[in-house]
């Protein structure tokens, strides 16, 4: 907890009200949080309100150090930057478990601090490899995931599973159901065998699993009108399951003994949406609200049991709808954290799903929403390669900044604010340094102009308004006599190879860059024979 109040400026008591009103969660199994690569490792539990906290043992008296988050003079920021993020994931000290390369750095989720984002990897039956998938690992927290669920089915998926707690210094969330059916038909699929896997992966150190427990028998005869049905594997599998057995649901009826287990490793709920909708003509039936009306009560008996829970929401809903469904999932579900998957808000842009996803995720930021389950653009079309999921989570790390400016959350206008005083005073190594992906934004300034002026290439030396606005401030500020424009370094440093990598697939450097023009003023002059050319241009043709 103290961890988590680092992390969000704000104090541990406030974190341990938030945990025991049932409003945040701390996903840590206490193998992870320890990094013990399946050994067991010495802990001891603390009691509140039901719910337990797992702390390591001294032998770790840094769990609950690391990085407080990012200070620039007296401003606070709440998330790190891409270069932050890669720094942490590269010290080798950092987070070191006792057995695995890493270990959990632990983070919270709840509607009343900031707005997590989840990325989801995993291999298919199709493309399986477990180094392809750490690599998305990777990609996935240098770029702003603060969770990861591993959704593989196809390949080692124990081997995987565990090579992907072993370098994640973030929580990692699986499906159980997955794995079960594994070389064997669902039919087939027994309560021994069920609850043998949740033993399993909660020993490898899985934080958080989803249960599609809400998926009612006497509920599945409200998806016939459906357009999509049942879009959740995990919801379809088990809705098989129960025709065929004419039983309810298993998750449902082991869910005291399921509880059981992930209390014993302190791994937190995330109960599954299997009844989602999975078009916006669905969004909202009443297939959807039965099971909500399920998991509301699951939420309960989970926390009964000294369980922490989430509630999954809905994938495919109208704009306008969306504030009502966080409305009535915190009025449902006891203010569980809900973490929601986009939504999209229109079916009709495959392979951008990534920008119509989190339009709807910004609402439901805005809205209520505690995580925003990523979407890329492979969406509907195809298993996500590491580009896709860096450009997940980008579009998510937005939606949920800009959740949280909206909400009020501390510390997140600030850095906006910064970004803004920076841009002000035309200091480009400043905004660099602000910006969340400052790598990109700085090979996409010099692929135009990479000497260090004061104004960019899009308007030019004499077209600049920031430029024209500094002057004039500085000018009617009683500097007029004497002033002369800061001069800087005649060249920003040098790209990185993943910068000039990233440059060479976008084609020509413009007339402005160092390869062309050797200082600023050369710059200037060729800006303005730019002008004078699109003048003498225009001119000619009104002749």
């Amino acid at each position: 907890m103290i961890r988590v109040a680092q992390r969000e400026c704000t104090t541990p008591e406030f974190i341990r009200d938030e945990v025991a009103r049932g409003r945040l969660v701390i996903p840590a199994n206490v193998r992870h949080l320890a990094g013990s690569a399946g050994d067991t490792p010495k802990t001891r539990s603390i009691g509140h309100n039901g719910d337990r906290q797992q702390v390591v043992d001294v032998a770790h008296p840094d769990t609950i150090t690391g990085h407080p988050g990012h200070r620039d003079g007296s401003s606070f920021w709440v998330n790190q930057t891409v270069t932050q993020r890669w720094a942490v994931i590269n010290d080798p000290a950092y987070c070191r478990g006792q057995r695995a390369p890493k270990r959990l750095d632990p983070m919270g989720i709840g509607r009343m601090i900031t707005t997590k984002i989840n990325a989801n990897i995993g291999a298919s039956p199709v493309t399986s490899d477990t180094n392809l998938e750490v690599e998305k690992l990777m990609w996935a927290q240098k770029y702003g995931a603060d969770t990861l669920m591993d959704l593989s089915t196809g390949g080692n998926l124990v081997e995987c599973r565990q090579a992907l707690i072993d370098h994640s210094t973030i929580p990692i969330g699986t499906v159980p159901i997955y794995s079960m059916i594994i070389g064997r038909n669902i039919e087939d699929l027994s309560y021994d065998d069920i609850l043998k896997e949740v033993q399993r992966q909660a020993e490898q150190g899985v934080d958080y699993f989803t249960i599609h427990a809400g998926v009612r028998k006497d509920n599945l005869h409200l998806i016939k009108k459906r357009i999509t049905g049942l879009v959740s594997r995990g919801g379809s599998i088990l809705a098989k399951w129960m025709i065929h057995h004419n039983k309810e649901n298993p998750m449902h009826t082991l869910f005291d003994e399921i509880s059981a287990i992930m209390a014993q490793y302190d791994v937190t709920y995330s109960l599954g949406d299997g009844v989602r909708p999975g078009c916006l003509a669905d969004a909202g039936d009443a297939a959807q609200i039965a099971e909500l009306e399920a998991l509301g009560e699951l939420v309960h008996r989970a926390r009964e049991m000294g369980v922490q829970t989430m509630v999954e929401g809905p994938g495919h809903v109208p704009l306008h709808e969306i504030a009502w469904n966080m409305q009535i999932e915190q009025r449902i579900c006891d203010d569980a954290p809900f973490y929601v998957l986009g939504p999209l808000v229109t079916d009709v842009f495959p392979g951008y799903d990534h920008i119509t996803s989190c339009i709807g995720a910004t609402e439901a930021a805005r809205a209520g929403a505690a995580m925003l389950c990523y979407v890329t653009p492979k969406e509907h079309v195809g298993l996500p390669k590491a580009d896709d999921v860096k450009q997940g989570c980008l579009a998510y790390k937005i939606a949920a900044h800009a959740g949280d400016i909206a909400r009020g959350i501390q510390g997140a206008r600030q850095w906006d604010d910064d970004m803004s005083r920076a841009r002000a005073a035309l200091n480009w190594p400043k905004q660099f340094e602000i910006a969340f992906d400052g790598e990109t934004a700085r090979a996409l300034h010099d692929e135009d102009l990479d000497v260090d002026t004061d104004f960019c290439a899009m308007c030019g030396h004499d077209w600049c308004s920031m430029r024209i606005s500094k002057e004039i401030t500085e000018w009617a500020s009683g500097k007029a006599e004497g002033f002369t424009p800061e001069k800087r370094a005649a060249k920003s440093p040098g790209l990185t190879r993943e910068q000039i990598e990233y440059l060479a697939h976008r084609g020509q450097k413009h007339a402005c860059h160092s390869d062309n023009v050797k200082d600023d003023e050369e710059a200037k002059r060729v800006q303005r024979e730019y002008v004078q050319v699109g003048i003498e241009t225009a001119s000619a043709g009104r002749r």
